[in-house]
């Protein structure tokens, strides 16, 4: 077996469907297993996903035993010479695996690979790559210094700005979201540490990789990220296992540091922790006092798919601005999507039986930056999936 793929997953039956979609379409020519570990989600996600992908191996946990039990559960099952671990919440496209497997193939050293995310807007996501978090570094992140000189070697190196981001560069942590591995340097490095329930563990396998004596990388190989969907991030229990993990990592390989180094650091930790958390409750109180959610989309795609949208959106979002476009060709799209074209809308839901995830990720970077977000829609599923919520179709 060339590849295994592991994807963990909870409470979001729509976006692993539609992640193991654009899976099934980069798989074709590349011998593959898919594994999915459910951690006891209670959305129906084992009666929805069981009879629509037969070939792929599901794992019904009972209980929510986190992100890096759950994914070692898979990698000790799995028996691919590379492991994807690979969140729900991602789209990836058509070629994504094949130049992963090449370029791995091509590189010996190489222990881990990550991918170019693209965010909803089709922004570069910073996360894609990053430096380790050693003391110094932590400290550039938590004091704001990182924000203020992002380009530089010395101050910005937590999201390693300076490197070219249209090539491929040697990094040093690769996002949990989607890291592509050796299992020979898994084996040798270890698997994830389950001590970390969820977060960090992605910035702690990635150093043990490297001090295993391999080299982690990234490729500007497009995929999408929705980032964050199975969490709700105004919560306190997020925002206390987001920085738990923070502090779990720094006492795991940095406890030797004297106290003048390390308490001044945990404190930072937790100081920041409490900003995050007010920060969140506010802009949550806000969101929720504001007007109900509502978005004005361009849809575009094949007249079934457009038609079956038109009716959802009359339904959900009857009082939104929608402007349909039936365009088969991707060439006819491209002269739509003008400044002039997309004045006045803030979202654009794809056809994805209509289009290539990859010609779907160029369209979504060279429209106007800060105008509009992703949404998707497929005539098998029946769900149009957008950034805050998902709409099923009447039938379905």
């Amino acid at each position: 077996m060339k590849l295994s793929i592991v994807i963990v997953s909870y409470n979001v039956k729509y976006f692993i469907e539609q992640c193991l979609r654009s899976v099934q379409r980069a798989t074709q020519n590349i011998r593959t297993e898919v594994f999915v570990v459910d951690n006891a989600s209670s959305d129906g996600s084992c009666e929805y996903l069981t009879p629509l992908f037969p070939d792929v191996h599901f794992i019904w946990n009972k209980d929510n035993r986190g992100f890096a039990r759950a994914n070692n559960q898979a990698i000790q099952m799995s028996t691919g010479e590379y492991i994807l671990l690979l969140n729900p919440d991602t789209i990836v496209a058509e070629d994504t695996f094949e130049r992963f497997v090449e370029f791995m193939d091509s590189n010996p050293r190489a222990g881990g690979a990550g991918a170019y995310m693209l965010r909803t807007d089709g922004k570069f996501a910073l996360e894609s790559r990053r430096g380790l978090p050693t003391p110094f570094v932590a400290f550039t992140k938590m004091s704001g210094l990182a924000g203020f000189f992002p380009k530089s070697r010395i101050w910005g190196r937590y999201y390693m700005r300076y490197l070219d981001e249209q090539q491929i560069n040697e990094i040093e942590i690769i996002s949990g979201a989607f890291m592509f591995l050796r299992r020979e340097a898994l084996l040798k490095s270890g698997l994830l540490d389950e001590a970390f329930f969820m977060y960090g563990e992605d910035i702690d396998l990635s150093y043990r990789i490297m001090k295993a004596g391999y080299k982690n990388f990234f490729l500007p190989s497009r995929i999408l990220h929705y980032k964050g969907e199975s969490t709700v991030k105004s919560s306190y229990r997020y925002v206390y296992t987001f920085y738990q993990a923070m502090q779990l990592f720094f006492n795991k390989h940095y406890a030797h540091y004297s106290l003048l180094v390390s308490l001044p650091i945990s404190i930072a930790i937790w100081v920041r922790a409490m900003m995050a958390y007010v920060g969140n409750q506010f802009r949550h109180r806000r969101r929720s006092a504001d007007k109900p959610y509502i978005i004005n989309a361009i849809v575009v795609g094949g007249s079934k798919a457009v038609d079956e949208v038109r009716e959802i959106l009359q339904k959900e979002q009857s009082a939104g601005n929608h402007r349909y476009i039936v365009a088969e060709d991707i060439t006819r799209l491209q002269k739509e999507l003008t400044e002039k074209g997309i004045k006045g809308y803030d979202t654009i839901t794809f056809d994805t039986d209509s289009y290539s995830y990859i010609d779907i990720f160029n369209i979504l970077e060279k429209v106007p930056q800060n105008r509009l977000k992703i949404a998707t829609y497929s005539t098998k599923s029946g769900v149009l999936i957008t950034e805050g919520y998902t709409y099923k179709r009447k039938d379905k």
